[in-house]
């Protein structure tokens, strides 16, 4: 069974030592490949209902489980519960934990209902992994309250089973939600995505929701082979490419991920640290070792013959026959750095399930806009509806490195840290390293596949040709806050070009 989070997640989060062994049998548990099951999900308020919390939602057969599970003993005196810790102490519950069960599978019916799901089965139950038999009440089946005896893999396999088999079935006339559709609901609705950088306000919560988009990935990943998965920048894929590698290595299964920019190194290594998944630089990749999964990321560098030739080496079965998953950005990323075939795309995404990201998570509103405005390209529709506009800042002189700076003096001034901003030249002048005021100078090739919460963009390209507009776009779409465009009278001349042919109509 699938575990969002993971269980090495799971093991730092979880407040209860009897939440993480009922996690650890739950990830052992075999007999439904499109079970998931999502940990401490505090579901999101709700108009009608107060905001309710399940240690467990399991997705079984088609049929939602709310779980609760209480650790230690637990008693009930005069019609008050209780739950009784190690030293026998005795502490009052505000209901029973079927109650708490219960309250967490109204509330999430009614969210997901309202939110066009349609019908779907759901059931409460209880795990209570430190006693030897439930208390019996007429207010639940017996069968929906386990024990010690039931905490092994199998045995709560087969409890699951007998939960699901007890489920209503959908009233006449009423369509009943599909397995497919309740595993996109419930990521989408649960799944939260780490991010590096610190929160921030409305927009970093925004942008640290896993979208809709993302949640059809997610569980798509976990059931085909092999995927070709296509986003415009910040439409989230290399954070879907983390949760994915986690669910692998999950299962057991050794885990290749690879990509040509070296950068991308130090951004995967935090998020996936202590799993055994190997993060190798394609360029470092060797013939000697095969992998059960191999993940591409920034996978429009690598689509030629040569690399997919050498990527087929490293994979068991091969290309065709393997499992893996490429994540890529073909259009609008393609002519920045490492070299890209349209046919042997072709020929790569026939071998695949294809499923493109189509909401932006990491560009606000206003930068969603004006990519799309100036070079027409398509970063997905904008998820992160609040945000500051974009800033554009025309000099006395020249748009160079000099003139970058002072903005982003400005900024500091503002109370921004340095290490949170960046300044990206996105010209043949441009070079990487480190400002005279301290401030970190990035090329477009270098920060492909990464973000940062403010970015300063000067030195514009002379000419909008192909590689220009590429650099310029990954240029403009890495800040997750601000962005910041210097820009002389010359450069606004030119960028306004770009404009007008996309108003003729």
């Amino acid at each position: 069974m699938i575990l969002v989070p993971d269980l090495a997640d799971i093991d730092k989060t979880a407040v209860s030592d009897a939440e993480r062994r009922v996690a650890r049998l739950l990830g052992l548990v075999e007999g439904d490949p499109d079970a998931v099951a999502f940990h401490s999900v505090r579901l999101r308020s709700h108009p009608h209902k107060q905001q309710a919390e399940a240690d467990f939602v399991v997705l079984w057969r088609n049929v939602v489980i709310l779980v609760e599970v209480k650790g230690g003993g637990i008693g009930k005196h005069d019609g008050v519960w209780y739950s009784i810790d190690r030293r026998g102490d005795w502490h009052k519950l505000g209901s029973s934990p079927m109650d708490q069960a219960q309250s967490a599978m109204y509330a999430l019916r009614e969210i997901l209902q309202d939110e066009g799901a349609g019908w779907f089965a759901s059931e409460a139950a209880v795990i209570t992994p430190d006693i030897d038999a439930p208390p019996h009440d007429v207010g639940w089946r017996p069968t929906h309250w386990l024990a010690r005896e039931d905490m092994s893999s199998e045995r709560l396999a087969r409890a699951l089973d007998v939960i699901a088999s007890g489920a209503r079935t959908p009233p006449a006339g009423r369509r009943r939600a599909g397995t497919e559709r309740l595993r996109a609901s419930l990521f989408g609705e649960f799944a939260r995505m780490p991010v590096i950088d610190a929160q921030r306000g409305a927009v970093m919560e925004e942008q640290n929701r896993a979208t809709a988009g993302q949640a059809r990935l997610l569980a798509a990943l976990a059931r085909n082979p092999r995927v070709v998965a296509s986003g415009g920048a910040g439409t989230g894929k290399s954070l879907v490419l983390v949760e994915a590698a986690k669910q692998e290595a999950e299962r057991g299964r050794s885990v290749l991920i690879t990509f040509n920019s070296r950068e991308l190194a130090g951004y995967f290594a935090p998020h996936i640290g202590g799993r055994g998944i190997a993060v190798v630089p394609f360029a470092d990749v060797g013939p000697g070792r095969r992998y059960d999964v191999v993940l591409v990321d920034e996978a429009q560098d690598l689509m030629n013959a040569d690399s997919m030739d050498r990527l087929d080496t490293v994979m068991k079965g091969g290309r065709a026959e393997g499992r893996w998953r490429m994540f890529l950005d073909m259009n609008n990323q393609a002519h920045v750095d490492g070299a890209f075939d349209e046919e042997v795309f072709e020929l790569v995404a026939s071998e695949a399930l294809r499923v493109d990201l189509d909401l932006n998570v990491r560009n606000t509103k206003a930068i969603v806009h004006m990519v799309q405005e100036y070079l027409g390209a398509d970063i997905g529709d904008p998820g992160i509806v609040h945000g500051e506009k974009v800033h554009w800042h025309t000099p006395a002189g020249v748009g160079d490195v000099d003139a970058a700076e002072d903005v982003a003096m400005e900024l500091v001034a503002g109370g921004v840290r340095k290490d949170d901003i960046w300044i990206i030249g996105a010209g043949a002048g441009a070079h990487s390293g480190q400002s005279a005021r301290g401030f970190a100078l990035r090329l477009p090739k270098v920060v492909k596949g990464l973000e940062a919460e403010h970015v300063v963009v000067y030195d514009l390209p002379r000419s909008f040709d192909a590689a220009g507009m590429a650099a310029f776009y990954v240029a403009v779409t890495r800040a997750r806050v601000s962005l910041h465009i210097v820009a002389s009278k010359e450069d606004r001349t030119r960028l306004q070009r770009l404009l007008r042919p996309r108003q003729v109509t």
